[in-house]
């Protein structure tokens, strides 16, 4: 999927490559529509994109049966969602009091504004506003499964999944498992 190699550009500029380490090459694993060892691997120093893509032409980084089974990277991300995001922006993305709506703003973000705002987090302070979002560019948690994350949170946006946990999705792949413990450093 076109986004996914962005993520080693926005990690490089960033300047979070050292924080995160291997992350990053286990996070090209975690495409479901190849298995892991079959994606190349990425150039050392790919260039930066031209232009950021706009959300709505962004190709969609989820796959739905027609049944409603969700691919391993939306479970997976609603796992992750619910495990570290949900406190501050709401459960399903819905936003909160302390954090803003993700399905409401992954309608205008692309994949490289979200990593941006992940990667580095983000302060908006003046007179009307006092919020932060954390840095969360060395979190093995959160890096390790931001492509998963984004996958579950775009799905929302567009309204290809409700509310609450996916009721059938996929078994989690041995070669997304393998990258999955390479990435938290656990053996497999």
């Amino acid at each position: 999927m076109p986004f996914r190699p962005f993520l080693l550009c926005a990690a490089v500029m960033a300047g979070s490559l050292i924080a995160i380490g291997g992350f990053t090459a286990a996070a090209f694993a975690q495409d479901s529509s190849a298995t892991p060892a079959a994606q190349p691997a990425a150039p050392a120093a790919a260039p930066a994109p031209a232009a950021t893509a706009p959300a709505a032409e962004e190709e969609k980084p989820y796959k739905i049966a027609a049944d409603g089974t969700v691919d391993w990277a939306v479970y997976n991300g609603f796992r992750r969602y619910n495990g570290i995001c949900y406190v501050c922006h709401g459960p399903d993305g819905e936003g909160s009091s302390f954090a803003p709506a993700l399905i409401d703003s992954l309608k205008t973000l692309s994949f490289d504004q979200f990593l941006d705002t992940v990667v580095n987090g983000k302060e908006t302070v003046n007179t009307a506003n006092d919020k932060k979002m954390p840095s969360l560019g060395a979190d093995p948690n959160v890096m390790c499964y931001i492509n998963d994350i984004y996958a579950y949170l775009k799905a929302r946006s567009d309204g290809a999944v409700g509310r609450g946990r996916p009721a059938k999705f996929e078994k989690k792949s041995a070669d997304y498992a393998a990258a999955e413990n390479a990435c938290m450093g656990t053996p497999g």
